[in-house]
């Protein structure tokens, strides 16, 4: 297995051609430090295969993998056609309906009630990623009257957009209830969730969670950036969700937002995730874009915790490349001292807690130390290491030992964090051992050098980061 010591991470979606044990295994080998099982896709039989493989390469390679079940959501989506699929001509007439008759060039069905019940006049409706739009002019409760605006082939089930609309919508469906008690089941480290439009969204799944999974919100309708902070700070991760942001705002408020949702979490403490297209064009070519490769290497100036691969993964020709070229873009930006200089400039939470100013002084002595080459920390919860990832020390990665595998399981998606399961700590000389096996193990730190450790007193007791200490490997 190569050694990984990128600072920001790698997830990667899996489908039916990348979920047996060898593909698992080589995208593990390219970088890959989470797993996205989408649940608009796949099976329990499939699900049950994905994790297990996932399982076997951990303990293979003695490493923590994460593994996120993706909800699907309230996804809108129009009925069938007759033939499958009709090209609409700009300004022609079409009608959307409640009628769940097949299609043809003049309708289709609608089949969500919530829509007509929100409908104006004027109003667009998007279908397809917005390459087809329809304008409103005229409805009842159960059908309107369109013109087509943009023309072009829709076909079975395509997805459909509403603008600048707060459906009254649950983020959960019936789906998604079915597939999140499949996931707690099969031990999943995160719980996506789509769509979100309200911080009571968040509280809605949480409320249904009877695990320890994190709930990651994914940002991609308008009215979440409304409540931004709200639904930071609800959840425990952020997904910049950028392909149905960009249907529903404009492609060039996409960066704007994007920046926004970035700083934000900054802000809060919290990790953010930047997904969509971002190596679109390698789901058919062995090389991305000039203009895919700035856009993961802007992410990462920026400071995020983890790009993601959808697509690329899932059903793309090239999963491995796909993997191994963000991986060099990662590599190439991190080496960069402009990057390590613009870290510095990061806005950081104030953290004004005990636990926060041992973890502030440790990234201060590390930074300091000409030799200080590693940060360890031990943390039963996770908050210790989430802290020290949170300061952005350039050059310095984290060690997280926990004697939680879930915990190390969810700092896979924490910047800079490399977690390791050890036995719960018994004694001051226990934890100097296990903090200089760990750091050679891992190639962190050689012989001579020294190492900044922060850990709490009492051991095992989680939330008691009272202690800083150097140790000389």
């Amino acid at each position: 297995m190569s050694n990984n010591t990128n600072f920001c991470k790698i997830v990667a979606t899996i489908g039916p051609d990348t979920s047996d044990e060898a593909s698992i295994e080589a995208l593990v080998q390219a970088g890959v430090s989470v797993f996205r099982c989408n649940c608009s896709h796949g099976s329990l039989p499939e699900y049950q295969q994905r994790v297990s493989n996932i399982r076997k390469m951990e303990q293979k390679y003695n490493c923590s993998l994460g593994i996120l079940f993706d909800l699907q959501g309230p996804k809108l989506r129009i009925g069938t056609f007759k033939d499958y699929a009709v090209t609409l001509e700009k300004g022609a007439s079409f009608q959307v309906d409640l009628n769940p008759v097949p299609g043809d060039k003049n309708r289709v069905c609608l089949p969500h009630p919530e829509i007509f019940a929100v409908l104006k006049n004027g109003m667009e409706l998007l279908i397809n990623d917005g390459i087809v739009r329809l304008r409103v002019d005229s409805f009842t409760e159960n059908s309107a009257q369109c013109t087509v605006t943009a023309g072009g082939q829709i076909s079975n089930k395509k997805g459909v957009n509403v603008p600048g609309v707060k459906l009254p919508l649950s983020a959960l469906t019936a789906k998604d209830r079915a597939d999140l008690q499949i996931a707690e089941m099969l031990g999943a480290d995160f719980i996506g969730l789509s769509f979100v439009q309200k911080p009571e969204d968040i509280l809605e799944l949480r409320s249904l969670m009877h695990s320890k999974a994190q709930i990651i919100a994914k940002i991609e309708k308008p009215s979440a950036i409304e409540h931004l902070r709200e639904i930071i700070d609800l959840s425990d991760v952020i997904m910049v969700a950028r392909g149905d942001l960009g249907v529903e705002t404009s492609p060039e408020l996409v960066p704007v937002l994007q920046k926004k949702i970035i700083s934000g979490c900054r802000k809060a403490g919290k990790p953010v995730i930047v997904a969509t297209q971002m190596l679109e064009s390698m789901i058919h070519n062995v090389t991305p874009t000039r203009a895919e490769a700035s856009d993961v290497a802007n992410a990462v100036y920026d400071g995020v915790d983890a790009v993601m691969l959808s697509a690329e993964t899932a059903q793309g020709e090239h999963p491995v490349q796909a993997v191994t070229t963000m991986h060099r873009i990662i590599e190439t930006v991190e080496n960069d001292h402009r990057y390590r200089k613009g870290l510095s400039l990061l806005e950081r939470k104030n953290d004004s807690t005990k636990e926060g100013a041992v973890t502030t002084a440790a990234s201060i002595v590390a930074t300091n130390m000409d030799t200080a080459n590693v940060i360890v920390t031990f943390t039963d919860s996770g908050s210790t290491t989430l802290r020290a990832s949170k300061q952005r020390v350039g050059g310095v990665p984290v060690l997280a030992l926990t004697p939680n595998i879930t915990t190390a399981r969810q700092l896979t998606v924490a910047w800079g964090v490399t977690p390791i399961v050890v036995n719960t700590l018994t004694s001051f000389d226990d934890m100097l051992a296990q903090a200089r096996k760990a750091v050679l193990d891992q190639q962190l730190a050689r012989e001579g050098e020294n190492v900044v450790i922060t850990a709490g007193i009492p051991f095992g007791k989680a939330g008691t980061t009272n202690m800083l200490y150097v140790l000389t490997v």
